[in-house]
């Protein structure tokens, strides 16, 4: 993420941790805009996540944890989960509800390379980078010979998308540029076959589209 996108995110994700309603929105490659809401991220709990929980038995890494909501849920289920973020304050909010958390960025070091039984990339984070076939493959890295990767979709017939965005805050200032992207449930499978992993399942749960993939 760009200096200036972080800036505004972290900013946004600041008040949200402090109670305040705020909001986030990115504009696409074609200009349309997708509205997010960080005080959700600041939840203990969403609807959807006891699926993906219940799937982390063990040793998991929460890419793109932002404010630690499943990291933390992990940890109080007593299941060893680190939470990483590029996010100074997301990384702050995630620790201060008791989540194991720290500042990295996925493409960069992080510990345990190879060794992990899972990953999480929930809340839309399969678009960091703004690459998901870059990520996917980062992801084999890390993952253990028999781990899983378990990753949030958007909506079946939601269009995917990759390259360059903008993010803005509630202010109306600038959009600041940053890269992502958004992959739709149902186009996975490619990606995943030119990273080395395959679709081990897919779920629903209230609303929410998941995948579970494993090396090959």
């Amino acid at each position: 993420m760009t200096t200036a996108a972080l800036t505004v995110f972290d900013a946004t994700i600041a008040r949200a941790g402090a109670g305040f309603p705020v909001a986030l929105t990115v504009t696409d490659d074609r200009g349309a805009r997708h509205r997010f809401d960080p005080a959700a991220w600041c939840r203990s709990h969403l609807p959807g996540d006891r699926g993906l929980l219940a799937r982390c038995a063990g040793p998991t890494l929460d890419i793109g944890c932002g404010p630690g909501r499943l990291t933390g849920a992990l940890n109080r289920l007593g299941h060893p989960a680190l939470g990483i973020d590029v996010s100074a304050a997301a990384v702050r909010l995630a620790r201060a509800r008791g989540a194991t958390a720290m500042r990295r960025d996925v493409f960069g070091h992080v510990p345990g390379l190879g060794r992990w039984r899972h990953l999480l990339l929930a809340d839309g984070n399969i678009g960091i980078g703004g690459d998901p076939g870059a990520l996917l493959r980062r992801c084999r890295e890390l993952l253990a010979r028999d781990g899983r990767l378990h990753v949030e979709l958007g909506p079946p017939g939601t269009r995917s998308w990759a390259g360059d965005a903008w993010l803005h805050d509630e202010a109306g200032n600038p959009g600041a540029p940053f890269r992502w992207a958004q992959l739709a449930a149902g186009e996975l499978a490619a990606l995943a076959e030119a990273s080395a992993l395959r679709v081990e399942c897919e779920w629903t749960e209230a609303d929410r589209w998941f995948a579970t993939l494993t090396p090959t």
